[in-house]
């Protein structure tokens, strides 16, 4: 059965082994996360804070923390729940007709939300009350990392048609009133964002809801890509095995019943102030710019209630084992929505929206002895124009047909697969001047930089060399060439200077390197460590694919331009050097890592 509260989650994880408390007071401000990182690190158990400095409320964290937990919370729901995501028909139909889809039946009485005629006795607090957690030492103040953003429709009100997400919520800080304002982050192509255009354009505010705690598939249905026709609301009462319980206050907001805290708020049209710096999960700090302004009503919390919390930075992180339960519930799916897709993966390795794997069926001239890619490039346009998946920047995807063991998760074989089998003449295929993540600063402005399509299909190309060429050099402004994996190499650059001399470095090398053979080698990245960047394929993938805009930084040995396509007969380069526009990356206080030391029993 579905457990009714996070406290009863929390005791169940206890009872079981996967949930050690920490009863000493501890500080929010970077104590409380890097305890909680240097525990994740160690794949350790969930944590619970019994006295956070400064707040009446305790505090948990890294529920999510492995995979394991993350299936042993939903271990009584999940067959039934991966069953109703797979449904391609009106998920919601069926939920009704429980009787056309056999197994479906209990999952139906415990999906469909409930309204309750009688509001809980939530009692009323402040928002400087609340756990000030801060994770990063750049941070712009403390955060709410594991929210759930509720919003409706203005034009089809109710709960079958809200949105529950994801977005981070800056507490204090900036610009804001203490306890009177809060800040609300979110990225573009969010159902929060229809949201808030609707109400923009009727001059209206936006009333918003800000969940926190409650039963774990909360926190999971706030970030589940769901099929059309499936609430995130109706998700988790399936998932929890209990149904999603609400009220409305007497202001009109909407209230999770079974939620341990509710912020309620208005987000009037216009009106923005600073948000961040915040560490996000691409490794990196996202910056101060302007986002909506919630102006708040309430701060409600139930009896004994926990402070539900995780920490954002470079994967993995406990984020990452949320996504690989999202793929263990919906990996499935999204296939059946894209004709010809067979497989589909976000790299968590590599900050998830900046490099996608996908393997399709290439069955376009089956006639002729020599494939090359053409029906996996009309399923790259389907990927990048979907939904989350538009943010992505680089595309690598492969045909079925060559491989049937192909694994989009085995990183390594995935690349060299690709890079093999690529004609780098004819078989990239860029989007400039187009949208990118939120949180990525490689482009020419925020939300704004290009995208590359790395399509390969048909025989092997070339043998991918395992060392370094007979005879290979480097120029005078160039050190420490490595072999990542075969075919990759790594080599280090001076520091970036600009667009101009990077071209003048890359002509440089297209000089040096006349001549000599360089078959095997298919992608060479230019870094500002190749001994890390070479270090694992995590490394590598992160550095890549996280410091590079491809218009801008990818180039090649013999490139051309020819009918609008750009192409190169030798390998390709990609510019993965920290440049002037980057954000800065996340580094641990090592103060603080000092002072976390006394709990140095959790990390073992």
């Amino acid at each position: 059965m579905g457990y009714k509260s996070l406290a009863e989650c929390v005791a169940d994880l206890e009872k079981h082994g996967h949930l050690i408390r920490i009863k000493e007071e501890v500080d929010p401000y970077l104590e409380m996360a890097a305890i909680h990182l240097r525990v994740y690190e160690e794949q350790g158990p969930a944590l619970f804070f019994e006295k956070v400095k400064g707040s009446p409320f305790p505090a948990v964290s890294n529920l999510f923390g492995t995979l394991e937990r993350a299936k042993f919370m939903f271990r009584d729901s999940l067959d039934k729940v991966e069953q109703l995501v797979g449904l391609r028909s009106d998920p919601i139909k069926v939920l009704k007709n429980p009787l056309k889809l056999p197994g479906i039946g209990f999952t139906a009485l415990t999906a469909l939300p409930l309204k309750q005629t009688f509001k809980s006795t939530f009692s009323k607090t402040t928002i400087s009350a609340l756990p000030q957690i801060v994770n990063w030492p750049m941070d712009g103040g403390p955060f709410i990392t594991m929210p759930q953003v509720y919003t409706e429709d203005i034009d089809k009100p109710g709960i079958m048609n809200a949105n529950l997400g994801m977005y981070r919520i800056q507490l204090a800080g900036n610009e804001y009133i203490k306890d009177k304002e809060i800040g609300l982050h979110y990225q573009i192509h969010r159902g929060i964002g229809v949201h808030q255009s609707k109400a923009n354009a009727k001059g209206q505010p936006l009333k918003v809801s800000i969940f926190v705690g409650g039963p774990p598939s909360h926190p999971l249905a706030a970030v589940m890509p769901l099929p059309e026709g499936l609430s995130e609301m109706t998700f988790a009462g399936a998932l929890g095995n209990r149904r999603f319980r609400y009220f409305y206050d007497e202001e009109g907001f909407c209230i999770s019943a079974d939620a341990d805290f509710v912020i309620t708020g208005t987000v009037y049209p216009q009106e923005n102030k600073p948000e961040g710096p915040f560490g996000d999960h691409l490794g990196y700090y996202s910056l101060t710019h302007p986002f909506p302004l919630m102006k708040v009503h309430n701060v409600y919390h139930r009896k004994d209630a926990i402070w539900s919390f995780t920490v954002v930075g470079r994967p993995p992180q406990e984020d990452t084992s949320f996504g690989a339960l999202i793929h263990e519930i919906a990996g499935s799916a999204l296939p059946k929505e894209i004709h010809g897709l067979k497989e589909l993966n976000a790299v968590d390795a590599a900050g998830v929206h900046p490099l996608l794997f996908a393997i399709g069926s290439e069955r376009y001239t089956p006639f002729l002895k020599e494939r090359r890619p053409q029906e996996i490039l009309t399923i790259a346009n389907h990927i990048l124009g979907k939904n989350q998946l538009s943010l992505a920047k680089y595309l690598f995807i492969a045909a079925r047909e060559d491989d049937e063991t192909l694994d989009t998760h085995d990183i390594s074989a995935f690349m060299q697969h690709v890079l093999s089998r690529m004609d780098f003449r004819t078989d990239l295929h860029f989007h400039t001047n187009t949208t990118i993540d939120t949180l990525d600063y490689s482009g020419d402005g925020l939300n704004s930089g290009s995208k590359v399509v790395f399509a390969a299909a048909g025989e092997k190309r070339r043998t991918l060399s395992a060392g370094l060429p007979e005879g290979f050099s480097l120029p005078a402004s160039f050190k420490d060439a490595r072999v990542a994996i075969p075919g990759v190499l790594t080599i280090q650059g001076l520091p970036y200077e600009s667009q101009d001399q990077a071209n003048l470095e890359v002509q440089s090398l297209n000089q040096h390197w006349k001549g000599q053979n360089l078959d095997g080698i298919a992608l060479i990245v230019l870094c500002d460590d190749s001994t890390f960047a070479a270090a694992t394929i995590n490394n590598l993938v992160w550095i890549t694919f996280t410091r590079s805009n491809p218009a801008s930084d990818i180039h090649g040995i013999g490139a051309f331009t020819e009918h609008k396509h750009w192409g190169c007969t030798g390998p390709v380069i990609i510019d993965a050097r920290k440049k002037p526009h980057h954000a800065p990356e996340l580094i641990k206080d090592s103060e603080v890592e000092k002072k976390i030391e006394r709990f140095s029993g959790l990390f073992k």
